[in-house]
């Protein structure tokens, strides 16, 4: 099987393998250790955790220490909105995780006037929290995540950040200018939910064991989303190692998508909203 490609990440500099892993459910299965071991092991560096995503920083660890290294690129986050609370999260992620730094970390869902405000004070918001930790060394480049397209254009347009984690996929193709405006700037998009989230890609599997034979398959919405050269990564959750087998699968042998395919797949999306 060929290998996974691998795209800048902005300006971080980082080359990262395309498909990422989004560890936010990977704890709720007993399968955690062993998805994220496959992940690994198959070939994907780029994980994406948070401290508030229960047991997430925890698995992860577990596996770091295990492997006896983190040859793979962490991403983590704070809901701290303040900069002694995003530092105190960095040294607690730090020691979780068992690693001396981590190459991402990103404030958590900045997703409104208030949070933006806070979270950029110059004197107490948790962004310069987030340099301070920067400049100890133990977060190697800094990003923020959220689900607002008129923050998102904000945060874009201020050019403060290394990354942007947004929502995109064939449901949620909204963000599809911000990623073209992200990219042109050098900021590293990260897409999350790019198979619709958890719910929707659970009944789609359903349909397709009942024998569904259309468009709408996570392999096809994967291949949307990487169908777009402004996106660095996509990182799709899994619970189970199987997942992670099909998704690699998909990421290593797929058929660029082009415009008339895409516009179908968003078409036969309605079939699920």
């Amino acid at each position: 099987m060929p290998g996974l490609h691998r795209r800048r990440l902005g300006r971080t500099g980082l080359m990262v393998t395309e498909l990422g892993l989004g560890a936010m459910d990977t704890p709720e299965s007993p399968e955690g250790a062993a998805t994220l071991e496959a992940a690994l092991d198959l070939g994907i560096d780029f994980v994406d955790t948070a401290r508030e995503y229960t047991g997430s920083e925890f698995l992860i660890g577990q596996v770091v220490r295990a492997r006896g290294d983190a040859d793979f690129h962490i991403a983590t986050k704070t809901f701290s909105h303040t900069l002694d609370g995003s530092q105190h999260d960095v040294d607690r992620s730090l020691s979780v995780l068992g690693v001396e730094h981590v190459s991402l970390y990103q404030l958590h869902d900045i997703s409104t006037q208030a949070a933006w405000d806070r979270a950029t004070r110059d004197d107490d918001g948790a962004l310069a929290g987030l340099r301070i930790a920067q400049y100890r060394e133990l977060i190697r480049h800094i990003g923020v995540s959220s689900h607002n397209l008129e923050v998102l254009r904000r945060i874009i347009d201020s050019d403060l950040f290394d990354t942007v984690m947004l929502e995109y996929s064939a449901f949620f193709p909204q963000t599809a200018p911000l990623i073209e405006l992200a990219a042109a700037r050098d900021i590293g998009v990260i897409a999350m939910r790019p198979l619709g989230g958890s719910g929707r890609t659970s009944e789609l599997r359903g349909r397709i064991a009942a024998g569904y034979a259309g468009l709408l398959t996570p392999a096809n919405l994967l291949r949307y989303v990487l169908a777009h050269p402004g996106v660095s990564v996509a990182i799709p959750g899994a619970r189970h190692p199987s997942r992670i087998a099909e998704n690699v699968a998909t990421a290593t042998t797929y058929a660029p998508m082009d415009a008339a395919e895409r516009t179908a797949l968003e078409a036969a999306t309605a079939e699920l909203d």
